[in-house]
């Protein structure tokens, strides 16, 4: 019994065993095969060749879209400039080639365009290659794309004429070469194109002789363009002289924001008048005078400066007022420069006590006397009545000469007022040295006598 029921078990543990792994087996071997060899091109292969189209494709899309971000990211100016306008200079780096043009990185999000032509010598050689710097000038804008269209030779024609047509319009300077100087003004050439420049525009001042401004090349603003009516060309003129005062407006306005009063700067003496001198400050003129260039006075400014002079000095006033000439607002800046110098009557009492003899020279004489320069910027007063001699004089000129050197004593010296008086030193009474042998003359003002008579007058 026994060994029938291990019989009976050992038959029926492979029934249920081997159907298990047999089915899936023997189902897949006999139908592949069959698939394989019915159908050994459409099954496999149509199979295949998309697979590794559909799977790389969205790959390398985010490949390059993360060289083209790694790149934009690795150009530091990009976006960093602005847009240039028509007309101006710029300089970029060449790309690419196409068969007609030449791709320009300018360090800005829109890219340069220079034809070919603009690139070739006489023979049809292109003259640049890639990674070449150029310098171009911008001679329009893609309204759609935004690209800039670049000029690197000077053009000509219809090309040239819409070039400074968009110049005038948005204002923009131009470079010419001044020509032939004509009645009136000068010939200036921007590219092939010939404008006409009035004397009057050539500077901000006046100019008598244009001829120094033949064969230089200069920025000009375009103030009139008239379209070619006759075959001969736009009729163009130009002004330098807008530019030129743009500038030194905006100068000017920098200049005015850092001065006030007390302010030490350092200015160009720019022109020379009998009252002083003029000196810009950048954009701005004060004015130096006569009496505050030195301590030492002086009959002109030109004794003691010249103009083009670089000259150090101190901001006395800022008067607001108008211009004269333009009706625009204009301060009145008044300047020194003895300010900022030792004031020789600081040390007037320590070298020129009362009874101090020393030599001195003539500088000025009047009706009531000579005045006599002791020291740089220091003079005393020797009155007429010291130079009288026992005789009757109208003017200290009858007896003494400019230049004259006379040996002094000093009489008195009144620092507060600024006032030394003198006295010829062979005729010093030797017991009053304050004044008193003066107010014993005749002067009917006390004091100094005709000195203070003067110094009266003088303060009202």
């Amino acid at each position: 019994m026994s060994d029938d029921l291990e019989n009976v078990a050992e038959t029926q543990s492979p029934k249920e065993t081997s159907p298990a792994p047999e089915s899936p087996a023997t189902s897949e071997p006999k139908t592949a095969p069959a698939e394989v060899a019915d159908e050994p091109v459409v099954a496999t292969e149509p199979e295949a060749a998309p697979e590794p189209v559909t799977a790389t494709e969205p790959a390398a899309e985010e490949d390059f879209a993360s060289a083209l971000a790694a790149f934009e990211e690795s150009r530091p100016q990009a976006g960093s400039k602005a847009t240039p306008k028509v007309g101006e200079k710029i300089t970029g780096r060449i790309v690419s080639f196409s068969p007609n043009a030449a791709f320009v990185d300018l360090g800005i999000k829109a890219e340069g365009i220079v034809e070919l032509s603009e690139l070739t010598d006489s023979e049809g050689n292109v003259t640049a290659a890639l990674g070449d710097t150029i310098e171009a000038q911008v001679s329009a804008i893609d309204g759609e794309t935004g690209s800039l269209k670049l000029r690197v030779r000077p053009g000509g024609g219809s090309a040239m004429a819409d070039e400074l047509r968009q110049a005038y319009e948005n204002r923009l300077p131009v470079e010419g070469k001044v020509g032939a100087v004509n009645k009136g003004g000068v010939d200036v050439f921007v590219g092939t194109l010939r404008a006409f420049c009035p004397i009057s525009q050539l500077e901000r001042g006046f100019v008598e002789d244009a001829t120094a401004f033949v064969g230089g090349k200069y920025l000009f603003r375009i103030t009139r363009f008239e379209d070619d009516s006759r075959g001969r060309g736009p009729n163009i003129v130009v002004s330098r002289r807008a530019l030129l005062e743009e500038e030194a407006r905006a100068k000017a306005e920098e200049t005015r924001a850092k001065l006030h009063e007390g302010a030490i700067v350092r200015g160009t003496v720019s022109s020379l008048a009998a009252y002083g001198a003029f000196v810009d400050l950048g954009g701005l003129e004060g004015l130096l005078h006569v009496s505050e260039i030195e301590h030492t006075r002086i009959e002109h400014p030109k004794e003691a400066l010249a103009v083009g002079q670089m000259v150090e000095v101190k901001v006395l006033k800022i008067e607001s007022g108008k211009d004269p000439k333009t009706g625009r607002d204009r301060d009145r800046i008044s300047l020194s420069r003895k300010a900022l110098a030792t004031d020789p009557w600081e040390e007037a009492v320590q070298r020129f006590s009362v009874g101090t003899t020393t030599q001195g020279k003539v500088v000025r004489t009047e009706v009531f006397g000579a005045f006599v320069e002791l020291a740089p910027g220091l003079d005393g007063l020797l009155h007429i009545s010291e130079l009288a001699n026992e005789r009757r004089l109208n003017h200290a000129r009858e007896a003494v000469e400019l230049g004259q050197s006379l040996e002094v004593t000093v009489r008195a010296v009144e620092t507060d007022r600024r006032r030394i008086s003198l006295a010829l030193a062979s005729s010093t009474p030797e017991y009053d040295l304050q004044g008193e042998a003066y107010q014993a003359q005749p002067s009917g003002g006390g004091g100094f006598g005709a000195m203070a008579d003067f110094f009266k007058k003088a303060g009202k």
